[in-house]
């Protein structure tokens, strides 16, 4: 790996200090790539910018956000939520199905109202997608939040934002397979390197709904629509199981060496397998009514 001499760490650190300093002076927020942009020569590489920036968050006592550096937009929010963005009202049950980009400026967002009776997180895309379409928010009212696969930060922030202004319960669906467990774990108790900032980031007590490794036989997910798990998968599932959070919940031990014993993962979307919207007509109404989380 490609070390930064320290001569060339003092300089970045400095540039990034000196950009910082300018933003928060005229109150505009970038993203980092914008930031990487501006002294190309001197960076060099993304990354580089990208970690001396964390660097200085770390070393200021701050969030990144708080630095006015965002990230650009990923997470989508729909469903039974009004909040204020910036001052305007927005009501994400009239986004359409595309739903309401999530602000990567925290501060921007308040005022947050709801009749919903939990918030739906979902790994995926694609199940977003189906759930919004199919207006799955108004037979049972929700609010239904995506980050589309690793959990970025300005979705950890509104999530946490929702769940403790307006007292809801999580609800998580991801795939049966470690990574899905993974990326609750980023939601639950924080990644490696942001450790320091994790108490603002994180989203206490969420409940893992699906797809669960018991789901499986349960539902008669046909052989095809299973996947044999790597070595890697394997391996990624015996260290989770040594992972304090989830050694505190003993459904999700059972759940994980089930998934470890079995060797076999499978996808949100090996529920198509009975008819695209089989997700949001039969499994999730099923579970919710059967109360059917860990």
């Amino acid at each position: 790996m490609h070390t930064t001499p320290p001569s060339a760490k003092t300089a970045i650190t400095t540039r990034i200090l000196q950009l910082i300093h300018q933003l928060c002076l005229k109150n505009i927020h970038v993203t980092k790539r914008d930031l990487f942009y501006t002294d190309v020569k001197l960076f060099q590489d993304q990354t580089q910018s990208d970690s001396v920036l964390d660097d200085v968050s770390c070393m200021l006592g701050c969030t990144r956000s708080s630095l006015n550096v965002i990230a650009a937009e990923k997470g989508v929010v729909v469903g039974r939520l009004i909040f204020s963005d910036n001052g305007d009202m927005i009501d994400c049950t009239k986004m359409g199905m595309g739903g309401k980009a999530i602000p990567p400026n925290i501060d921007r967002v308040g005022d947050m109202e709801s009749d919903a009776l939990f918030i739906l997180l979902v790994e995926k895309d694609a199940a977003y997608i189906r759930l919004a379409e199919d207006r799955f928010y108004n037979r049972f009212p929700c609010i239904i939040v995506t980050a589309k696969g690793q959990p970025d930060v300005a979705t950890r922030l509104f999530l946490r934002k929702m769940k403790m202004e307006l007292k809801l319960p999580v609800l998580a669906l991801v795939d049966s397979d470690p990574y899905g467990l993974k990326i609750l774990s980023v939601y639950g108790c924080g990644s490696k390197n942001m450790s320091y900032d994790s108490a603002n980031l994180t989203t206490p007590d969420i409940k893992w709904l699906g797809i669960r490794p018991s789901d499986l036989d349960k539902y008669k997910i046909p052989e095809q629509c299973r996947l044999p798990m790597t070595e890697q998968d394997i391996k990624t599932g015996k260290d989770l199981l040594e992972e304090d959070f989830v050694k505190k919940n003993p459904g999700w031990v059972e759940e994980l060496n089930l998934m470890v014993k079995t060797k076999q993962k499978a996808e949100i979307q090996a529920l198509s397998t009975f008819g695209f919207q089989y997700l949001s007509e039969v499994y999730l109404p099923l579970k919710l009514q059967q109360k059917d989380w860990l």
